[in-house]
């Protein structure tokens, strides 16, 4: 195989803020709430921002993104589809990915009513997070943008749920779940966000048809996802699955189903700065422990260690020696 790990994602530069509830309740918006909003329309929250000095972070994000950066980190060979311009925000988008060691696939154009998409992401006093998202030519990725063997050629193909927002985005999806029929590549997929389950359920039915192998979702997305009212609910509908699924509870842990099988692990004890990137962060170090053969109690248990170090730090990313000292507790766990 060429990589361990294909993803297809949204391209996007995050701009996060720590706010006062009161500026949520200011500009509409409420904890934990994704929006797709325009630029002009994050423009005008971001100058309000900007009035206030408050503490912020600019780094290069999107949930695949963050995944393949800490698995890549980590050892896996990854490969990101994901479609940039060639602006300012999109060369900056280019080095973080090869800074990390992830190759890019993914046309850049000069297009510039098409901007690199970009996130504004507000965390309050609760550690919640809240994302006001312009996806720009982020929604516009098509089969011609990249070159289908290197999905192909890939362990797993990773899909990030935010994809079934745009129309070109959810097709390409498609195309390459096609193009996977009758191959060896294991297909993972993230359920992303509550709402975005509930507005795109047919079009993660579709993708679900596909004989996913493994989804990831929290405890609201997994709730939404299936249809009930409790997680203990979710757990058992999640049994008639044809597919694992791996549901992650904050301060709860994480929760492996598989048919009969449920496999619970506790999360570490932490006090919480931030939650935006720990679902990335989650996946890609389990993503990294399974292609690496743990079993998935050591998957889980690796996943919510490494989870729990971006809650502690404002924003979605670590420095690299701490993925690199992640990455040798990893080993530890293998030889314990």
């Amino acid at each position: 195989m060429k990589f361990d790990i294909s993803a297809i994602g949204n391209a996007l530069v995050d701009t996060q803020f720590m706010v006062e509830n009161t500026f949520l309740d200011s500009v509409n918006l409420a904890p934990d709430q994704m929006m797709l909003v325009t630029y002009e329309e994050q423009k005008e929250i971001l100058n309000k921002l900007e009035s206030l000095n408050l503490e912020s972070a600019i780094d290069c994000g999107g949930s695949a993104t963050n995944s393949l950066v800490a698995a890549s980190y980590y050892g896996s060979k990854c490969n990101h589809i994901c479609k940039i311009n060639n602006d300012e925000d999109g060369k900056r988008y280019f080095q973080s990915l090869e800074a990390a060691g992830v190759n890019h696939a993914g046309m850049s154009t000069n297009n510039i009513d098409k901007q690199t998409g970009k996130c504004l992401i507000l965390v309050n006093p609760q550690a919640q997070r809240t994302m006001c998202s312009a996806l720009g030519i982020s929604e516009y990725l098509d089969i011609h943008d990249f070159d289908m063997t290197d999905a192909i050629n890939s362990k797993i193909f990773f899909i990030e749920g935010y994809m079934v927002t745009s129309e070109s985005n959810f097709n390409t999806v498609i195309h390459v779940l096609e193009s996977l029929k009758d191959t060896q590549t294991q297909t993972f997929l993230s359920l992303s966000d509550q709402s975005i389950v509930n507005i795109f359920r047919d079009r993660f039915s579709s993708i679900m048809s596909y004989n996913i192998d493994f989804v990831f979702g929290n405890h609201d997305e997994a709730m939404t996802f299936t249809q009930t009212s409790s997680l203990e609910a979710a757990v058992e509908a999640m049994k008639n699955q044809n597919f694992i699924s791996i549901i992650t509870c904050g301060a709860e842990g994480s929760i492996l189903i598989n048919g009969e099988d449920v496999i619970r692990s506790s999360a570490q004890q932490i006090k919480p700065v931030d939650t935006n990137g720990a679902g990335d962060m989650f996946a890609g170090s389990f993503m990294h422990a399974f292609l690496n053969d743990y079993n998935f109690g050591d998957c889980l248990a690796f996943a919510n260690l490494a989870a729990s170090k971006i809650v502690e730090t404002f924003g979605p990313r670590l420095q690299q020696h701490e993925y690199k000292d992640l990455a040798t507790q990893l080993k530890n766990i293998k030889n314990s």
